[in-house]
């Protein structure tokens, strides 16, 4: 008679509500000692006091599978079968929080699908933790909407089958429910108006900073242009000052050149004019020593013809000296246009070309007498010097009175020697060429 279900008793999901938990479980929670102690004789007031003693929630535990208090008191509340309203108060109390588990539970056992998710769903915010007792003895820390989740999930809990529970979005969409209300509704809205207004900020805090980027690498910019237009200021006005540079060494060089060359030439002319006087002077004197020749005897003849080979030497002695100064001047040109063009300190590369013009006539001259001994006026001189002499010691009877003062006035008919007449001609000829004279 214990272990029967009250007459009153409902009929739940069409059987017998103490069937709906497994015969095997049934006969073990029968046969096991809280049953029959404490479970024994209990109505819907007492029970309350019993499930408030309760510290653990759990199915079976031990290789007996020995069943727990708290499937005891399920399977009393399935026999006695309470009202609604006092399941409800045990799903809202919050003071005791395995009288809750009992109750939510056990409505998930008998309650209607919209019953279920109409009460265990508030249970979602409940974070408080509980104990679960394992199947080994030992125990488990669990919260309360982790077994909510439990229950309207999954089809077996505590080693019970749980009845059949249709999916919400079917019962919303035949209106047995309403659109699931999340008690952090607003604080999710309170949060993603927060998130946006962060979003917003930092939305402007990025083009704040890409504004001024951009004005930091326009600056940076109109900086660079700035630069390259002094640079370029700066390489004109550099420029401009080379090629200033430039036209006034022109300038200078062509006012030495030009001064050089109005030297040169006024030297040439004075030259000119005094070898031109010395020339005429020499024809004059050669003219009488000519006349007077033709006056003369034999020995005449010889000093006639002694004079002509001279002369013929002479010319020989000028054709080539001629060729030699045009090789030089030739020579004197190059360098000059070479010292134009590789032109370094103007003041220097005169001095040095006016020191070896200086320096290079007497050696010129030394070599000249060196190659033509034949045209020296040394034997001239010597055999003009000896009839003198000859004179001085012969008695005037020889009869040549008349022909030795004709050789010394031959000699010295213009006031110059045989050597200062050819270094006359030879300064004529460098005059005509623009050349310095010989000393």
């Amino acid at each position: 008679m214990a272990n029967r279900t009250d007459p009153l008793a409902r009929v739940v999901h069409g059987t017998n509500p103490q069937n709906l938990i497994e015969a095997i479980l049934r006969q073990k929670i029968y046969g096991c000692l809280y049953w029959k102690e404490k479970c024994f004789g209990l109505t819907a007031e007492s029970l309350v006091d019993h499930a408030v003693e309760l510290r653990t929630y759990g199915g079976t535990l031990g290789g007996s599978l020995k069943p727990t208090d708290f499937v005891c008191l399920v399977l009393k509340m399935l026999q006695i079968q309470p009202d609604k309203d006092i399941v409800v108060e045990f799903i809202k109390n919050e003071d005791y929080k395995y009288v809750r588990l009992l109750g939510a539970f056990y409505l998930r056992l008998v309650g209607k699908p919209a019953e279920v998710f109409q009460y265990l769903e508030p249970l979602y915010n409940d974070y408080r933790k509980v104990r679960l007792q394992r199947h080994d003895g030992g125990y488990e820390l669990k919260h309360i909407d982790e077994f909510i989740e439990e229950l309207l999930t999954k089809d077996y809990s505590l080693d019970i089958a749980l009845p059949r529970l249709p999916k919400r979005w079917t019962l919303e969409a035949t209106g047995a429910l309403e659109p699931r209300m999340s008690a952090l509704e607003e604080d999710f809205e309170e949060a993603m108006l927060r998130e946006e207004q962060a979003a917003e900020e930092h939305q402007k805090q990025l083009q704040q900073q890409q504004q001024e980027e951009l004005k930091a690498k326009e600056q940076q910019q109109a900086k660079r242009e700035r630069e390259r237009e002094r640079e370029r200021d700066r390489d004109r006005d550099r420029t401009r000052r080379e090629r200033e540079d430039e036209r006034e060494r022109d300038r200078g060089r062509d006012r030495d050149r030009d001064r050089s060359g109005d030297r040169a030439r006024d030297r040439g002319r004075d030259r000119g004019y005094r070898d031109d006087s010395r020339e005429r002077r020499r024809e004059r004197g050669t003219d009488r020593y000519q006349s007077r020749g033709r006056d003369r005897d034999d020995g005449g003849d010889r000093d006639d013809s002694r004079e002509r080979r001279r002369e013929r030497g002479r010319d020989s002695y000028r054709s080539r000296g001629r060729d030699r100064d045009e090789r030089e001047d030739e020579h004197r040109r190059r360098r000059r246009r070479d010292d134009d063009d590789d032109y370094r300190g103007r003041d220097d590369g005169y001095r040095r070309r006016d020191r070896e013009r200086s320096l290079s006539p007497p050696r010129r001259r030394r070599g000249r007498k060196s190659r033509s001994p034949s045209l020296s006026p040394s034997p001239s001189r010597s055999r003009s010097r000896s009839p003198v002499r000859k004179q001085k010691k012969a008695a005037p009877e020889d009869g040549k009175r008349d022909k030795k003062p004709a050789k010394k006035a031959k000699a010295t008919a213009d006031g110059m020697t045989a050597e200062e007449q050819e270094i006359a001609e030879a300064n004529a000829l460098r005059a005509r060429l623009g050349l310095k004279p010989l000393r």
